[in-house]
């Protein structure tokens, strides 16, 4: 049963740095506007905003990354249990 407090503690880990992207995530994007820049005047205005998009576009692979990682752990910690349930009926 040693198994069973890492499976929970990778799952915990693995939320917890969802959360963390996701919130990281989320404070890059609140600076990012959706507008059309026309005039030269607001050139300094549109390297601003590319360079968060910029960065917002590094971090969504690793949201995806994370968002498999804790999916792949809620499948694993959902099957160990559902063969333990069975184990235990099977008797």
């Amino acid at each position: 049963m040693a198994i069973v407090p890492v499976l929970w503690a990778v799952w915990g880990f693995s939320i917890l740095m969802l959360i963390g992207v996701r919130v990281y995530a989320a404070r890059l994007a609140r600076n990012e506007e959706d507008q059309l820049f026309l005039a030269e005047s607001s050139s300094h205005a549109k390297s601003e905003q590319d360079a968060i998009a910029i960065k917002v576009g590094k971090v969504e692979p690793v949201k995806k990354m994370t968002w498999v990682l804790v999916g792949v752990m809620t499948l694993l910690v959902l099957v160990y249990y559902g063969f333990d349930i069975v184990k235990q009926f099977g008797k």
